[in-house]
């Protein structure tokens, strides 16, 4: 068995460019470090190929109308869980049986994710690679839509083998496929997707006030003392990555119910201790800040708070809650009283990247007139 080590990466979104162009004939095996995204990976080409989806937390497939969208969760899959060879006693010879996993014999061409490939029991492994490698389960091909020309898709995906989580490939195997790199997404990158997805305004402005929570231990002493991340000789189990950041919304969302107590707890079971102090601190900020819809009834006379988080939680909730052309040029009112021009540039990219809201900033005169003044920003 090799180990793979890396110094280049590619991102979350040129992999959902790159693996629908290759993979029906290259194998792509995406690497990153615990929580980056790389299962949602499947999900993301299905909404690209405009298939509605659902998530396969029984293992099934998803039919879409393009492609049968199948997530494989290796380490847990044994030998007659992919298909075996059973006697046919017409023809007094074995015959391989695929799995109903694949849904094979209606003919639609798959996206198939083998998850945590490098995690596999070494035997699946084998019969993984014949699938990356020959588009063939067991001695059974994957279909193609010859009329459309669509190959079957496999996708691959692990952890870096320097996450020291028992990741390995065997070496001519690894020869054969197109390993990726993932980057962690950057806050920005995150915050654009926490917004399209309904993530609170608290752990988002987390995210905006420490951006450091989304850096990389493979930045090496820059980060070595980084008490919010990942860490392979650290064997803490809870910290902030991308996925604990939005499983850690839940927590926030039920904080009244659950209580102060138990909210803190359950924040510092998901992301880490440090992460749950600090995100503590925002949950009773929120408390006290004024409502948009306020805001917008006197945006030049409304008490302007001065502590940055509270200004960047309005402006997060604003993103979420504006709705007409009136109520954004009251608002960007407000949002031009805030001294500095980097935060008041928080809420325009979060208006000018969300797909909910872009279409309301690109036709308001307000956003051109301070995207005119402050065009030096970007």
């Amino acid at each position: 068995m090799s180990k793979v080590n890396f110094t280049q990466t590619v991102t979350i979104k040129e992999l959902r460019k790159i693996i629908p162009l290759i993979g029906g004939e290259l194998t792509v095996v995406v690497q990153s470090e615990p929580g980056c995204g790389k299962t949602s990976l499947l999900s993301m080409i299905a909404m690209d190929n405009g298939d509605k989806w659902r998530s396969p937390r029984d293992g099934t497939s998803i039919e879409g109308d393009k492609y049968d969208y199948i997530y494989v969760d290796c380490p847990v899959k044994d030998m007659s869980d992919i298909g075996m060879t059973i006697p046919n006693h017409a023809t007094q010879q074995l015959e391989y049986y695929v799995s109903s996993l694949f849904d094979i014999h209606n003919g639609k061409p798959k996206v198939i994710m083998l998850d945590e490939f490098m995690k596999s029991p070494k035997l699946l492994q084998v019969i993984f690679t014949r699938l990356m490698l020959e588009r063939m389960v067991g001695d059974v091909p994957l279909p193609e839509d010859v009329v459309n020309k669509r190959k079957s898709i496999v996708i691959a995906t692990s952890n870096n083998a320097s996450d020291g989580v028992g990741d390995s490939m065997l070496a001519h195997a690894g020869n054969r496929v197109c390993i990726m790199r993932m980057a962690k997404p950057t806050p920005n990158e995150w915050l654009e997707w926490a917004t399209e997805y309904g993530v609170s305004r608290v752990v988002r402005t987390f995210v905006a006030m420490f951006p450091r929570c989304l850096a990389s231990y493979t930045e090496g002493d820059a980060q070595k003392d980084n008490p919010y991340i990942f860490h392979p000789n650290k064997g803490a189990l809870s910290f902030v990555s991308p996925r604990s950041l939005a499983k850690c919304d839940v927590i926030v969302r039920y904080r009244d119910l659950l209580g102060e107590h138990a909210t803190q707890v359950a924040l510092t079971g998901t992301i880490g201790h440090s992460a749950a102090g600090d995100m503590a601190a925002f949950l009773a900020l929120e408390k006290s800040l004024v409502d948009v819809k306020d805001i917008i009834k006197a945006p030049s006379t409304i008490d302007l708070p001065k502590d940055i988080s509270a200004q960047l939680m309005i402006m997060f909730q604003a993103v979420d809650v504006l709705e007409t052309q009136d109520q954004l040029s009251k608002f960007m009112e407000f949002v031009e009283r805030i001294p500095s021009n980097e935060i008041q540039g928080v809420f325009f990219t979060m208006m000018m990247r969300a797909a909910k809201s872009v279409k309301l900033a690109r036709n308001n005169l307000k956003i051109a007139e301070w995207a005119k003044n402050n065009h030096d920003l970007f």
